[in-house]
């Protein structure tokens, strides 16, 4: 075992298991392949024995990546919501942070994971994750005066999924195969991506969120300002 150096035992198994399903996410993403609890280990440092002290086999490896993600994005998604204090703002936030979802890395893994993994073990975490994802926008919608907040939320939802679809946005699936179409992981809107990193990726996001200001920003009120959301040049109008 390597020499630990995390101040306790649980402590250092609790890293070498976010390593091990980091590792795995990684080669998800770069491949669109599940990988073999060698593969990981090799990816992270570890010895195949060590990994099976924590996986038995590349089925329970998934199964804990599928339990790892969306909780994940659902934190990430919350935690851009609740740093802003307006209604307009939070809402804005909510589509800037699924799209850098849909343009970050993580969707390669979610698509990756949609052919290997069986539906029936990501049914049940993505309704969740759905419900739990949608949750703080529909506070926001009702807090901005919203009457029909929950009919609202799917339509914001369907929008971000269609101009992320209509924009290529889920381009990361491209670099696994040219001839391989991507799959939809079902999921409605993408740990934190950095998507101004790319200067491809920075493009398409910004067009993205462009298109939905243009179908939106008379709802939101969106004017030429300070945004929220980092390297975006519009925001909300602000109560004055």
């Amino acid at each position: 075992m390597p020499r630990i150096q995390a101040p306790t035992l649980a402590e250092h198994r609790r890293q070498q298991m976010q390593a091990i399903l980091d590792g795995a996410k990684a080669i998800l993403a770069e491949t669109g392949k599940a990988p073999s609890l060698a593969a990981v280990g090799a990816r992270v440092g570890l010895a195949r024995s060590s990994v099976y002290q924590y996986f038995s086999s590349s089925d329970e490896l998934l199964e804990a990546v599928v339990a790892d993600l969306f909780p994940s994005w659902g934190r990430f998604v919350g935690d851009r919501v609740s740093a802003e204090s307006e209604p307009g703002h939070r809402i804005w936030a909510y589509i800037c942070a699924n799209v850098d979802l849909f343009v970050g890395s993580e969707q390669a893994v979610a698509n990756a994971l949609a052919r290997v993994v069986d539906p029936s073990v990501l049914l049940e975490p993505m309704q969740r994750f759905h419900a739990e994802l949608q949750e703080p926008l529909i506070e926001a919608l009702v807090a901005h005066g919203e009457s029909h907040p929950r009919e609202v939320a799917g339509i914001i939802d369907s929008v971000i999924l269609q101009a992320c679809r209509s924009l290529g946005a889920e381009h990361s699936d491209d670099e696994h195969s040219d001839d391989e179409e991507p799959r939809e992981t079902g999921t409605d809107s993408a740990p934190a991506p950095a998507p101004a990193a790319d200067p491809k990726i920075a493009a398409v996001r910004e067009e993205i969120l462009a298109m939905i200001r243009r179908l939106l920003g008379g709802y939101l009120g969106l004017v030429p300002g300070s945004a929220p959301d980092p390297g975006n040049s519009w925001s909300p109008q602000r109560d004055r």
